[in-house]
């Protein structure tokens, strides 16, 4: 795993249908992220924070809320990701909604056609994100990154990778999911996105999923985490503006982001919805910057 690690903020709430996840980034600084990685040997820099429009809290136009907002962050985003990859570096973006996944995950997708890797995309999230214009009840573009970047959404959304679509559905696999719109369901199903939601892992437990998950992964691999905090039960972590009951326990987020972990293969990191408006003293950032660090190694475990 990369040793060298950026810290990228993107304080926007631009895609969400509640304000607050912009002050995200400063709630994971707040909560230690930076010592935290550095107590397991790691050299992180701090990028700071990008910037962009203003969230003008407006209705949507054509199913899209703030969309030409949304874009100039993606694009501002895209463009920091991809310079950090270049650089040989680890990106941690630090969120903001999870409309940012586009420019992120882009940035990735474009990094491996460049060096010939190929992409796999661990989607951490209680929603599917597979939204259209035509299904979304809200016209949220947090709603929608997945679909976007799989070349379902609006031009100046899909194409912000260079190329469309910028991923295939076959590199995604989504753990967690416990809500998705109905119309979004069988478009789910349509594209064959490996889902492995609430039901399943009560069933077959987290191990199986996340073993089925990051099957077939080679040295040739990057994998890319994208953690939705409301992927937590909000039990454990209430500080999300789309809460929905029923989510990982404590214990099973550990394990996920331990077996992670034991891959060697993470390459890019996205922390996303974390708002501290709704959270009670920084519980969630904590809880979040905990579960970090166990994707960079830190291990409940007695074992050699």
């Amino acid at each position: 795993m990369n040793r060298h690690i950026s810290l990228i903020g993107a304080p926007t709430d631009i895609g969400a249908g509640s304000r607050g996840a912009s002050m995200g980034p400063e709630a994971l600084r707040v909560a230690g992220i930076h010592h935290v990685l550095q107590s397991h040997g790691l050299e992180v820099r701090d990028t700071g924070n990008l910037s962009g429009p203003n969230n003008p809290w407006q209705p949507p136009v054509n199913g899209y809320r703030h969309l030409p907002e949304v874009t100039a962050w993606n694009r501002s985003l895209h463009e920091a990701v991809y310079a950090e990859l270049q650089d040989g570096r680890m990106p941690i973006v630090l969120g903001g909604d999870h409309c940012l996944g586009i420019g992120s995950i882009s940035a990735v997708a474009r990094h491996c056609r460049d060096t010939g890797k190929k992409l796999r995309v661990l989607w951490l999230d209680a929603h599917a994100d597979f939204n259209t214009n035509t299904l979304t009840p809200s016209g949220n573009i947090h709603g929608m990154p997945v679909a976007c970047l799989c070349g379902f959404g609006p031009q100046e959304l899909i194409e912000i990778g260079g190329q469309v679509p910028a991923i295939s559905p076959k590199w995604v696999r989504q753990i967690g999911i416990r809500s998705v719109d109905e119309g979004e369901k069988r478009f789910v199903h349509e594209q064959n996105i490996e889902v492995f939601d609430m039901r399943y892992i009560d069933e077959m437990g987290m191990r199986s999923a996340m073993e089925l998950a990051l099957a077939l992964m080679d040295s040739n691999t990057h994998l890319h985490v994208s953690f939705d905090v409301d992927f937590l039960d909000p039990d454990i972590a209430p500080g999300v503006g789309t809460t929905v009951r029923g989510g990982p326990t404590y214990r099973e987020a550990q394990l996920c982001m331990e077996m992670i972990a034991d891959t060697g293969r993470m390459g890019s990191l996205d922390v996303f919805e974390l708002n501290p408006a709704l959270d009670e003293r920084n519980r969630t950032a904590e809880v979040a910057v905990d579960l970090i660090e166990s994707l960079f190694g830190k291990s409940t475990l007695m074992r050699k």
